[in-house]
């Protein structure tokens, strides 16, 4: 017999697992610390799925995963989490994936973040945007960086996200979140919308189309401090994502666009730890500077990694330079740090120096 729904998220929320999967003929198996672990012997059955399903979806939700195959939509559990949840057919069965998403907000400290990142937050107009693959910690870092200016700063923050993950509370600031599909129909006309609803701070879940990237420029260039998510790795390659979504004909106006509005890159991974359970959070961090708003600009971005590696007192970093200081730690081993890497030749070159007395070792 199948473990009660209930019985499965309070494991997964004691076990401060990231993901938990319900899939028909294999058990109930959480994602912890990066890998799978089955939650129970017994297999569930396409009835199992199906009953877990109907527990947690809604009317509107079931109409849309039989319309078209899948759904997505936030999740409460009792007071102890919410889970990012999509439901899914598979060879004509239900499954389900849910994500964690914990109440608690984690300190800048916890994440790895130093101060010169926090104190990005309290500009009043950029494009501050946190990148990286599915599953890297991005909406913590977005969450926490929300939370602050909500208990420091009197902002009106407005999310649209899909679906809401972190709930937040009224505090200092005023914050309006809206859920694509429930409150607003796209993330590009939450942004004109927003724009009549004095706003100060926007945060768009995803940047996932041409017309949401030009909303998200125009907000910031228009005065408000607008956090972003992409799925790209590093502040070079993410510029170029961004330009290259555009026409060949727009593509120098959004170049120079994005020189004056771009804030921040933060490109992040979560990586395994071998000091304890867990992972840890790496972090390439990039500053626009005059600098960099001028390589942006002039189609130069191959040279960010280069201002990056020199701009330590903006309180920017290389991700090979934030594995180098991990790995010296003992927080994660050398193949993972390896594996990681932008370039893992020079990043094990670098070791070899350091190992040998050759070059001094990153200063933690």
């Amino acid at each position: 017999m199948a473990l009660p729904l209930d019985e499965l998220l309070e494991r997964i929320v004691k076990e401060d697992a990231s993901d938990l999967h319900l899939h028909p003929h294999r058990p109930p198996t959480m994602r912890l610390h990066g890998s799978l672990v089955n939650l129970d012997r017994e297999p569930l059955t396409p009835e199992d799925t199906l009953s877990y399903m109907k527990a947690i979806t809604s009317h509107q939700h079931q109409e849309e995963l039989a319309k078209i195959g899948s759904t997505d939509f936030g999740f409460a559990f009792k007071d102890l989490a919410r889970f990012r949840t999509a439901v899914y057919r598979q060879k004509g069965e239900v499954a389900i994936a849910m994500r964690l998403i914990p109440y608690k907000f984690y300190s800048f400290e916890y994440l790895g973040l130093g101060p010169k990142v926090v104190e990005l937050l309290s500009k009043p107009r950029g494009l501050f945007l946190v990148t990286g693959p599915t599953g890297s910690g991005k909406t913590t870092t977005l969450a926490t960086m929300i939370n602050h200016i909500n208990e420091t700063m009197d902002r009106h923050i407005i999310t649209i996200e899909d679906p809401i993950e972190y709930y937040h509370q009224h505090k200092k600031s005023i914050i309006t979140q809206r859920e694509l599909g429930v409150d607003v129909p796209d993330f590009a006309e939450g942004l004109r919308r927003g724009l009549r609803q004095d706003p100060d701070v926007f945060l768009v879940g995803e940047m996932r189309d041409v017309e949401t990237i030009r909303a998200a420029i125009t907000a910031a260039e228009t005065g408000h401090l607008v956090f972003a998510t992409l799925h790209t790795t590093g502040a070079a390659r993410t510029v170029d994502r961004i330009v290259e979504s555009f026409p060949i004909e727009e593509q120098e106006q959004i170049r120079v666009m994005l020189s004056v509005s771009i804030l921040a890159v933060i490109s992040q991974q979560l990586l395994p730890r071998t000091d304890k359970k867990g992972r840890i959070a790496v972090f390439e961090i990039m500053v626009a500077t005059p600098a960099i708003a001028n390589l942006i600009r002039e189609k130069k971005t191959y040279r960010i990694v280069s201002e990056i590696q020199t701009g330590i007192k903006y309180g920017m970093k290389t991700m090979d330079q934030s594995l180098l200081e991990v790995y010296y730690r003992g927080i994660i081993d050398r193949e993972v740090a390896i594996d990681a890497s932008y370039d893992g030749e020079q990043l094990e070159k670098q070791m070899k120096a350091i190992d040998s007395g050759i070059a001094e070792p990153p200063k933690v």
